[in-house]
């Protein structure tokens, strides 16, 4: 046992002496409380330590205790439907075992000791296994059935596996390993959170992750096992975002990380997501989700553990070849607890305080996304997909976490405070947001949903572009100065931002859009568009066409029932050739 005594306190650092034989990264226990710390920066016999909970009581000359391991995470059945803090100790189970306050040192392990799981064994006596083969199958939630991995870094012969009621510490079965050794299967692994899973073989993202609005699927879609930034100022519907994404993305799993954000941001997110239908499914949308909530109120060097902890549950559950979505509210916060520390270890500081290896942090992060065939023989494909929130001081997307984010991530979906204080949702700016898997994502759309949908994307954003020209113009000599084209832009740019863009969170029909439906009312908008032109060549009034009855029609047409909108969006586009072909009939009347 390693042991060594306290020289120091400085808020989450402590330096302790006598640490020689400690390694970096080793999980430690501080003082009499024994106290949750990770070492970060050896010297000699000097550990510092970053403390994961509250160092108020703790002095000189405390005792500092190693466990010779590494922050490591505990995965099996029982993750799915948990809410964890940002050392993976489980919320609920905590209250349970305090009374009142969650107290200091408090001791619960990860996964549920007493709970029972039914294990279905897929391999026998005799066979030979390697990293990433499947032992058997739990069904961890009602919708997820959790793969029994061979860890990674072991192979050898089963000499024992049997089917059966388990706890995730009984074994089910023993492993001869390689060297002759034999050990014990159990239904629970571990994995340092610093460290990532291996994979067999890394692939190019090519399918999109459908989320259902509008603006991302279309204009700055992100692909499966994608990287993605949502950077916005206080109020422009970061979180809203997010929460559409956790419910509505067609991804198997969810692992939502509250990184240091406020506690009624959090409660939000504790309260509502329980109480969501998995709109897949009909069942509770926390079958298919974990939770890990580190407030701001939670001690500041937490929420770095947090961020490697949420990627290494989604890494695992990537692993048995699901696809996953890790979001992250929000990494400003995150980023703030590297400059904390970084400041009470006295390092040189990067801009703005930041420490100079933030980016190379982020990007730690960032690079466990992707794509992959998992390890095991059955050639399995996961994906993890990677979008975190940055919250820049007053929207300045200069600042160097945004910067350093933007460097990494290949999707930039900037929020705007306008267009969140007019009530335009998802407040994402078109102008100045972008995806760089649009062209490689190409494919599938034109395979999957129209020929036409890269052409018609393409001509949506070419046209909000002209939008912003002309109102440069209108600004300085007015609406009436621009020629009746050009008007006609202004127009239909208004219809594809308010009837196409918009999206209603509340309301059923319009929460989520299918890709063939977007397509259809892109070419309804289009199809106005061009009729319209024609009928102010044939001496149609400009006035007379932004009034006509039908433009009503096609700004409600989102909020159609998916399985309507085929007969219904066939019947506007009869009224729109009908009405203008009125129009041009009575022109010279």
């Amino acid at each position: 046992m390693i042991q060594g005594k306290i020289l120091k306190v400085s808020g989450p650092l402590v330096i302790a002496e006598g640490m020689r034989e400690a390694n970096m990264f080793d999980v430690v226990r501080v003082g009499d409380k024994h106290l949750i710390g990770e070492i970060i920066e050896m010297h000699g016999d000097r550990a510092s330590i970053q403390v994961y909970e509250e160092t108020a009581g703790i002095g000189r000359g405390d005792i500092v205790v190693s466990t010779g391991a590494p922050l490591s995470v505990e995965l099996g059945p029982g993750l799915l439907t948990n809410i964890y803090d940002g050392i993976q100790r489980p919320l609920e189970a905590m209250r349970a075992k305090c009374s009142s306050n969650i107290t200091k040192g408090i001791e619960v392990p990860s996964l549920d000791r007493d709970k029972v799981w039914h294990f279905e064994a897929n391999l026998a006596f005799g066979d030979r296994v390697s990293e990433g083969d499947v032992y058997g199958t739990v069904m961890e939630t009602d919708v997820i059935k959790h793969k029994i991995l061979v860890p990674p870094r072991k192979k050898g012969t089963i000499v024992e596996l049997r089917s059966g009621d388990f706890r995730v510490t009984d074994r089910i079965g023993k492993l001869k390993l390689e060297d002759g050794t034999i050990e014990e299967i159990t239904l629970m692994q571990k994995w340092p959170v610093r460290v990532a899973r291996p994979y067999a073989k890394k692939l190019p993202p090519v399918e999109p992750m459908i989320s259902g609005q509008r603006v991302i699927d279309a204009l700055f879609p992100i692909a499966k096992g994608g990287t993605a930034c949502v950077p916005g100022p206080f109020g422009s519907g970061k979180t809203v975002v997010q929460h559409q994404l956790a419910k509505w993305s067609d991804v198997d799993l969810v692992v939502y990380i509250g990184c240091g954000e406020r506690g009624n941001e959090m409660t939000d997110v504790l309260l509502e997501f329980p109480e969501l239908k998995d709109p897949r499914t009909g069942k509770s949308l926390m079958m298919r989700t974990v939770l890990i909530a580190n407030t701001s109120d939670m001690p500041v060097a937490a929420r770095e553990a947090s961020i490697y902890t949420g990627i290494t549950i989604a890494e695992y559950y990537r692993d048995m070849g699901y696809s996953v979505a890790v979001i992250a509210d929000s990494t400003s916060r995150w980023a703030e607890a590297l400059r904390e520390m970084s400041g009470r270890l006295e390092e040189m500081p990067g801009e703005e305080g930041y420490p100079a290896y933030l980016t190379s942090r982020l990007a730690q992060f960032y690079e466990r996304a992707g794509k992959v065939v998992c390890l095991g023989g059955d050639g399995r494909e996961g994906a993890l997909s990677a979008i975190g929130a940055v919250s820049p001081q007053g929207g300045d997307i200069s600042e160097p976490v945004t910067q350093a984010t933007l460097r990494i991530v290949k999707v930039f979906w900037g929020l705007d405070s306008s267009l969140a204080y007019r009530r335009h949702f998802p407040a994402i700016n078109w102008l100045n947001s972008y995806s760089l898997y649009r062209d490689r994502l190409s494919g599938w759309f034109s395979e999957n949903v129209s020929k036409n949908w890269m052409d018609n994307t393409g001509k949506l954003l070419k046209i909000l572009q002209n939008e912003n020209e002309l109102q440069e113009i209108v600004k300085l000599v007015g609406v009436d100065a621009l020629s009746a084209d050009d008007r006609m832009t202004l127009e239909v740019a208004q219809s594809i931002r308010e009837d196409f863009l918009q999206q209603n969170a509340f309301e059923e029909d319009d929460s989520f859009t299918h890709l063939d439906k977007q397509n259809a009312l892109i070419e309804l908008i289009f199809s106005f568009d061009e009729k319209a032109r024609r009928a102010l060549a044939s001496g149609a009034d400009i006035q007379s066409i932004s009034e006509l009855p039908v433009r009503e029609k096609i700004g409600r047409a989102k909020a159609v029932p998916y399985d309507k909108y085929k007969t219904e969006y066939a019947k506007i586009e009869a009224e729109i050739t009908e009405q203008l072909d009125f129009l041009v009939a009575n022109a010279d009347k």
